[in-house]
């Protein structure tokens, strides 16, 4: 179908399809964070391997060394102090 609107309707489409999966990307990290049974983890993370940013970076898997005091992962709920090295972030 080669009608004037078909253009048009495509490059919505391909817009509403970005800003959904923008939105999406977004929220990731935030739906851990609200999930019960687990808390932040910092000192432990493994270089490239942190679950979101600090005050160094903003994005996830950016941990350039392992064991930085700064960098969290995610684990259960009363794990984090069984860990040697390991701190709770607050939220």
């Amino acid at each position: 179908m080669n009608t004037p609107q078909a253009p048009h309707a495509a490059v919505s489409t391909a817009i509403s399809g970005l800003l959904a999966l923008g939105l999406v990307a977004a929220t990731g990290g935030e739906a851990l964070a609200g999930k019960a049974g687990m808390e932040k983890c910092a000192g432990i993370a493994k270089a490239g391997m942190n679950d979101c940013g600090t005050s160094k970076h903003s994005c996830a898997g950016e941990a350039k060394v392992s064991g930085d005091p700064e960098e969290w992962v995610y684990v259960p709920t009363g794990t984090c102090k069984k860990i040697v090295g390991g701190t709770l972030k607050k939220s």
